[in-house]
């Protein structure tokens, strides 16, 4: 039997969406199957499900955001995986970013770029939308910046974002990290583990 290969949407301002991307490697060497990665712009996917970003969710709600941070422990411990260092500039916008992931795919880094970028973000955090400072963090990790960056301002690698982010709205997504097994949608890290049962049929 053929596994079907979970899908990954993500975007780089996702603290969450970069504890996924930590953990999944473990998680594709148990299941035998690679997820595949989705760049969409979660701005974009807010604007049109009129949903907000968890620092505006959780304001004010009394105990909440301490049991996310609970929650973000246990991940962290059930998947060994490093905490992210909280970017000093969030919220970044990424929709340059995430243009350069299309980008990416369509040169043939897309790996290394995803690696890069989810790096410079959360592990040693910079103001990845200043295009000065992310040409500088990218090319430090041995990618052509700005030839990635001339490319993602192609039509054709803008309009991928945008029907990215328009079919994983049409197929029920609201946020990110958003997961799909085949039509199977699963919202949020801690559903990894859901994701990881059905794929392995257990």
């Amino acid at each position: 039997m053929t596994r079907t290969a979970p899908q990954f949407l993500f975007d780089f301002g996702s603290p969450n969406a970069y504890l996924s991307h930590l953990a999944i490697p473990a998680i594709e060497q148990r299941i035998g199957v690679k997820f595949e990665y989705v760049p969409i712009l979660l701005g974009g996917i807010f604007k049109s499900t009129n949903n907000k970003s968890p620092a505006e969710t959780l304001a004010g709600i009394k105990n909440k955001r301490e049991f996310q941070a609970v929650e973000t422990e246990r991940f962290v411990k059930r998947f060994k995986v490093q905490p992210y260092v909280m970017n000093p500039f969030f919220p970044v916008n990424t929709l340059n970013l995430m243009r350069t992931a299309i980008a990416a795919q369509a040169e043939g880094v897309f790996e290394k770029y995803v690696e890069a970028a989810f790096h410079h973000m959360w592990r040693e955090p910079k103001k990845m939308d200043d295009p000065e400072v992310a040409a500088k963090a990218l090319a430090s990790s041995g990618l052509d910046a700005k030839k990635l960056f001339a490319r993602a301002q192609e039509p054709e690698i803008k309009g991928k974002l945008i029907k990215n982010t328009e079919d994983a709205v049409a197929r029920g997504a609201f946020g990110s990290p958003t997961f799909f097994v085949g039509n199977e949608m699963f919202f949020g890290k801690e559903q990894l583990r859901e994701v990881e049962e059905m794929v392995s049929g257990k």
